[in-house]
């Protein structure tokens, strides 16, 4: 009964798209202990998406891996929103530009149309600033998170 008053989760990818997206996760993360996840919902529900991915990443727990390097992209697709939040691990490492970077490269392949270009091209990023400050360590690393893409 309580089903038909459900809200329908809009779909912003295809399935061939959602591959494409998980299959960079999982690539940027096989060389790290990194974890990245993403977050898609269709308005952010404040002014400022950086806080919205802030309050999206404690949501998800992701401030829980043991070197504190997580990282969350977050997109407002409506809205025409993005933001990219590093737990400390990680942010201590390359700091508030680096995120302002990635951010810029997303805006500019967005621009372009290439909205899962865009988003494979960030996740190779931060794998990459991941794999140089958190190496994969095949003795104790582990898959912290999971790697699918989630809906809000």
């Amino acid at each position: 009964m309580f089903g038909l008053f459900k809200k329908k989760q809009r779909e912003y990818f295809t399935p061939a798209e959602k591959d494409i997206i998980v299959t960079a996760i999982q690539e940027a993360e096989r060389r790290t202990s990194g974890e990245i996840r993403i977050y898609v919902e269709s308005k952010c529900e404040m002014v400022n998406p950086v806080l919205r991915a802030r309050e999206i990443f404690y949501q998800l727990k992701m401030d829980q891996t043991a070197s504190r390097n997580g990282v969350l992209l977050y997109l407002a697709m409506d809205d025409h929103q993005l933001a990219v939040f590093g737990d400390e691990g990680i942010h201590q490492k390359v700091g508030h530009e680096f995120w302002q970077k990635e951010v810029a490269i997303m805006l500019e392949e967005f621009k372009q149309k290439h909205f899962i270009e865009g988003i494979a091209h960030i996740v190779e990023d931060i794998g990459e600033a991941l794999v140089t400050h958190f190496p994969y360590d095949g003795t104790t690393d582990k898959n912290e998170l999971p790697d699918d893409i989630v809906f809000g």
